[in-house]
């Protein structure tokens, strides 16, 4: 099932969608269009990975893959829904998408292990991870201001039950700007696997319900500008549709 957060005549209401559109917990319908998506979960804890796809790792020139995984945070400030607006610096020369699966946790473990990974997993959904390589600071490559800025990770629109998606180390992903596909890939080909990834994670701490893995982007990063319509899709799991506007826009607010 496919279940979504939504804000309608100023309440937020928990829903699922169905043929004729999106069914509140009131029993009410209501359509996509009428209404503003949330992120379709709160996030806790949101472990973000780097450099996940040798092919992605290659195009920004680095010459090997990680050994172990590249973990940063994020902010929860960072956070929009589908149909959201996220905004571009105007001092920003290289703003680009980055199409990824969103594994949600649904219970609290400590020293998974991999056999047992998926047991811990409540869902799935879809996250577009924008990254400002002009913040790229030192050799160090912190990722602070590259991708923790307001508004740079959408986020839905729909989070899916872990049961309806069968295969999640095979999934297609890709992104269109403007209606073009500018990026293409697939969950087969990540460097740590999802079961990997809560296996290392939860090695040195407790994830509780609530947290969220990014698990990173294949190549095909290209620059993005203010209205840019840029849709991120994961196979099964959504459709996620962002604008790129100004940053004049969040002055105004």
């Amino acid at each position: 099932m496919k279940h979504a957060r939504i804000a309608v005549d100023g309440l937020i209401h928990n829903g699922v969608e169905t043929d004729s559109g999106i069914k509140l917990e009131n029993g009410r319908t209501v359509q996509e269009h009428d209404v503003i998506w949330l992120p379709p979960v709160e996030p806790q804890t949101v472990f973000t990975l780097g450099l996940n796809y040798a092919d992605h790792a290659a195009e920004l020139s680095f010459k090997e893959a990680p050994k172990e995984p590249l973990v940063f945070l994020k902010g929860p400030n960072t956070f929009i829904g589908h149909r959201g607006k996220t905004y571009r610096p105007a001092d920003v020369t290289f703003m680009h998408y980055e199409c990824e699966l969103a594994v949600v946790i649904g219970k609290a473990g400590k020293n998974i292990s991999k056999e047992d990974a998926y047991d811990y997993v409540s869902g799935y959904t879809v996250a577009n991870d924008y990254a400002l390589r002009d913040y790229l600071e030192n050799y160090y490559r912190p990722n602070l201001r590259v991708k923790n800025r307001d508004t740079c990770t959408p986020i839905g629109p729909w989070f899916v039950d872990k049961e309806d998606v069968e295969e999640p180390m095979n999934l297609k992903l890709r992104t269109l700007v403007n209606g073009e596909v500018v990026q293409e890939g697939t969950t087969a080909d990540m460097i740590f696997s999802v079961p990997d990834l809560i296996e290392y994670l939860s090695s040195f701490m407790t994830l509780n319900k609530g947290d969220i893995i990014l698990t990173g982007t294949p190549k095909g990063s290209v620059d993005t500008k203010v209205g840019d319509e840029v849709i991120t899709e994961v196979e099964g799991v959504g459709r996620l549709v962002n604008t790129i506007v100004g940053e004049e826009a969040d002055i105004k607010q």
